[in-house]
């Protein structure tokens, strides 16, 4: 099962149960189903009742007069739900979800397409959907399981690998550089390596955080050549 972006058709049903057959390999549980539910997509009319699947990666519904009529959408592409019991919003009870298409250029314009006058129904372009249970005190229950299963979803965050993620403390004493930093004519001999910190958990030594310690003597002896030829000069 290939999940894609957006409300899409689904027909994947059990020939035992009529039920929708899930991606149990990964993990897909059933968590809820309920019985004469209303679909409507976009500014369509309502769907014929059919049954509601809700798992923990999508929500199916499924129509109980036509087998071969089926919607689904994962949980990752619904950006919002709520349980809308407002008459001035929609005629009945429901619950008025969001889904995202993944173009955010065709979202702006889909709802003008979607009028009740059309009769090809582009669900690519589909971007609210109401589920209309036919007994509205199952709102509530149907808002917490929808709730339940979207949590388990979360959105996936990109996280940007900097090329150079170092982290200098103010209070080691020495030069702090990276590890590129160094000059490679460095006396090394003069110069002792310790780790204080990675990246992200990274061992690599290239995102290491590398505090250089000088040898203080270096100075010291340079001062005194320094000094002594500052002397022989005023003899």
């Amino acid at each position: 099962m290939v999940a894609t972006g957006g409300l899409r058709f689904f027909t994947d049903r059990s020939s035992d149960t009529n039920e929708p057959i899930l991606d149990t390999d990964n993990g897909e549980e059933l968590m809820h189903l309920q019985p004469s539910v209303a679909i409507v997509l976009g500014n369509h009319p309502p769907e014929s009742p059919g049954t509601l699947y809700i798992s923990t990666k999508q929500v199916i519904w499924l129509s109980d007069t036509d087998r071969t009529k089926g919607y689904a959408v994962d949980f990752l592409s619904v950006s919002l739900h709520a349980v809308s019991r407002d008459p001035d919003a929609y005629s009945s009870p429901c619950i008025y979800s969001q889904i995202d298409t993944g173009d955010e250029e065709e979202d702006d314009e889909s709802e003008s397409s979607d009028s009740e006058s059309d009769e090809t129904l582009d669900i690519s372009k589909i971007t609210e959907m109401r589920l209309v249970p036919s007994d509205p005190n199952q709102l509530d229950a149907l808002f917490e399981v929808f709730s339940e299963c979207a949590e388990l979803n979360p959105e996936p965050v990109e996280e940007e690998e900097e090329e150079h993620n170092w982290v200098f403390s103010a209070d080691q004493p020495g030069l702090e550089v990276g590890l590129d930093e160094v000059d490679p004519d460095w006396d090394s001999s003069q110069t002792t390596f310790s780790t204080i910190g990675h990246s992200n958990g990274n061992s690599d030594l290239s995102r290491n955080v590398l505090q250089l310690h000088i040898n203080d003597q270096r100075f010291e002896d340079a001062e005194e050549m320094e000094s002594n030829n500052s002397n022989g000069g005023h003899q």
